[in-house]
C-alpha cells in the first residue's frame, strides 16, 4: 500500500511515518527540504532510504497533486501548531487553506481513504466539557485553535459531501523525538527549568505520540472502518496532577502556585500582544491558558480504533529523559531520570 504523507517531519508526522514504515508500507513524502526526512527518522532507528519525497509544501497546488497521485491513503498532518502569536499568517495559511488544498486534491485523485490529523481543540470549548465524535466544531478564542476549528469545518464537509476521509483528534501530545522541539515538549521543559511557577487550575487531555501514531497506522485499511472520526489514545490530567506527574518521575520538589484559569487569561493575553514585537519568547500563553479554563475531557466511549493509552508516566520520564539527552535539560532540571535511558 503506498501512503502519501503531509507533515512527515513534524512530531506527529515522523512517529506515524515511523509506525507506517513498521506496519510495511510504503511512504511517499512532501517535505520543504529532503534533507529533514532522514533526520527525522534517523533517532527512530529508521532509514529514509526507499522513501518518495516531493519536495513543496502544502500550498503548492502542483506540488499537492504529485503527492497524492497514485497513493491508496493519504495522510495529511501538516500545520504549524504554535501558541505564539507571531505566526498567525503562517496558522491560517498552512492549517486552512493547506487542508483545504490537500483534501480537495486527494478527493479529485479518487484515494481511497484520507485520514486529516485534528485536534481536541478544534471542538473547544465544549458544553458540559466532555468532547466526542459528535461534538460540534468549536469556536474557540485563540488564534491557532481557531485555525483548528475552520480546517475541522472543511473536513467535516468533506465527510458531509461523501468523501472517504476519517478524522483523527489527537490530545497533547508528549513523548521521545520531537524533531523541532514543539510547544508541548517546551512548556514541560520550562516547567523543570524553573520558568512556570504558576499554573492555570483546569486540565486537558495528554497522550503519547507514539500511541497516536499507531492509530494513525491502524487506520489505513484496507478493512471498513466502524467510524469516521477517532480520538488519539490519552488521559484526563489536571494541570495539578501534571505537575505532580512530573515530581514523581524527576524526583523534585517544583514548588508551583495555581490560580484561576479565568484570572490568568488576561495575564496571557497581555503576553499575546506583548509577543507580536518582543523578540524572544514569553512563556505565559493565553492559549495554553485558555485550553485549560476549557478542561475538557474526552468522551469515555470515543474510539481509539483499540488502541490503548500507555500510563502518562511512562510517557512523561520517556519525554524528560529525551529532553536530557539532547542537551535541552541539565542533569539537576532532569533529575533521577538523568541516570536512566530513553525509550
Amino acid at each position: 500500500m503506498l501512503v502519501s504523507v503531509t507533515g512527515g517531519t513534524g512530531f506527529v508526522g515522523v512517529h506515524t511515518v515511523a509506525a507506517i514504515l513498521e506496519a510495511g508500507h510504503r511512504v511517499r513524502l512532501l517535505a520543504r527540504d529532503e534533507s529533514t526526512v532522514e533526520r527525522g527518522l534517523a533517532p527512530l532507528g529508521l532509514s529514509a532510504a526507499g522513501i518518495e519525497v516531493v519536495v513543496g509544501d502544502v500550498l503548492d497546488r502542483a506540488r499537492v497533486s504529485r503527492l497524492v497521485r497514485g497513493a491508496d491513503v493519504v495522510l495529511h498532518a501538516a500545520s504549524v501548531y504554535s501558541f505564539d502569536s507571531r505566526r498567525h499568517d503562517a496558522m491560517r495559511a498552512t492549517n486552512v487553506a493547506g487542508t483545504e488544498l490537500v483534501l480537495d486534491a486527494a478527493r479529485r485523485a479518487g484515494v481511497g481513504r484520507t485520514v486529516y490529523v485534528s485536534s481536541f481543540g478544534a471542538l473547544l470549548p465544549a458544553r458540559g466539557r466532555v468532547i466526542g465524535p459528535d461534538s460540534p466544531v468549536g469556536r474557540p478564542r485563540e488564534a491557532y485553535l481557531a485555525t483548528k476549528a475552520a480546517a475541522e469545518v472543511v473536513a467535516r464537509g468533506q465527510q458531509a459531501a461523501g468523501a472517504p476521509v476519517v478524522i483523527t483528534y489527537p490530545p497533547a501530545l508528549l513523548g521521545p523525538h520531537d524533531p523541532k522541539l514543539g510547544d508541548q515538549a517546551t512548556r514541560l521543559r520550562n516547567t523543570l527549568r524553573g520558568r512556570m511557577p504558576m499554573w492555570p487550575l483546569g486540565g486537558l487531555p495528554v497522550g503519547d505520540v507514539r500511541d497516536t501514531a499507531a492509530l494513525h497506522a491502524a487506520l489505513l485499511g484496507p478493512a471498513d472502518l466502524a467510524a469516521n472520526r477517532y480520538f488519539g489514545p490519552g488521559h484526563y490530567l489536571s494541570t495539578r496532577e501534571y505537575v505532580r506527574t512530573l515530581r514523581a518521575v524527576t524526583g523534585r520538589a517544583l514548588p508551583t502556585v495555581y490560580l484561576p484559569a479565568r484570572a490568568m487569561l488576561p495575564v496571557g493575553l497581555l503576553a499575546t500582544l506583548a509577543q507580536r514585537v518582543c523578540p524572544w519568547h514569553i512563556p505565559a500563553e493565553y492559549g495554553a491558558i485558555y485550553t485549560c479554563a476549557c478542561a475538557v475531557r474526552i468522551d469515555e466511549h470515543a474510539a481509539t480504533n483499540g488502541i490503548a493509552a500507555r500510563p502518562v508516566a511512562e510517557t512523561f520520564a520517556d519525554t524528560v529523559r529525551w529532553l536530557h539527552r539532547g542537551g535541552h535539560l541539565s542533569d539537576r532540571a532532569a533529575g533521577v531520570t538523568a541516570r536512566s535511558t530513553v525509550s
